[in-house]
């Protein structure tokens, strides 16, 4: 098992920028080992998913509303994974996860594939 924490949530403004940290810690294996996600939540939708930084090879890949506006990388020697929010709009106001699985191969992964998770951190965006 590893530990997720993420950090860096926050009320910004239409067009603004946050930037996503989310730390692992644990017994359950390397970092670069899993592959890390950032889910969203908003209140009455099912989860989904934002962009996912593999464990092989730095290939990533994003939600189409997404693309060019976030960035996902990570730091193996920090255990930290990151999303770069920028040019963000009201739609993309939810609750952040981090999530992490070993050895997963799949894109775009369902919720369902991961079994390490963090406690969410609070994106809210005003118009």
């Amino acid at each position: 098992q590893v530990q997720l924490v993420e950090s860096g949530g926050g009320l910004v403004q239409a067009g603004g920028s946050l930037r996503l940290s989310c730390a692992a810690s644990g017994s359950g294996g390397t970092f670069s080992t899993y592959s890390m996600t950032w889910f969203r939540q908003a209140p009455g939708q099912e989860r989904e998913f934002v962009a996912q930084f593999s464990w092989s090879g730095s290939r990533t890949y994003y939600k189409d509303s997404v693309k060019g506006r976030f960035t996902i990388s990570r730091d193996n020697a920090k255990n930290t994974v990151y999303l770069q929010m920028n040019s963000l709009q009201p739609e993309d106001t939810a609750v952040y996860y981090c999530a992490a699985a070993r050895f997963l191969e799949a894109r775009y992964s369902s919720p369902s594939s991961y079994s390490n998770w963090g406690q969410g951190t609070q994106v809210t965006v005003s118009s």
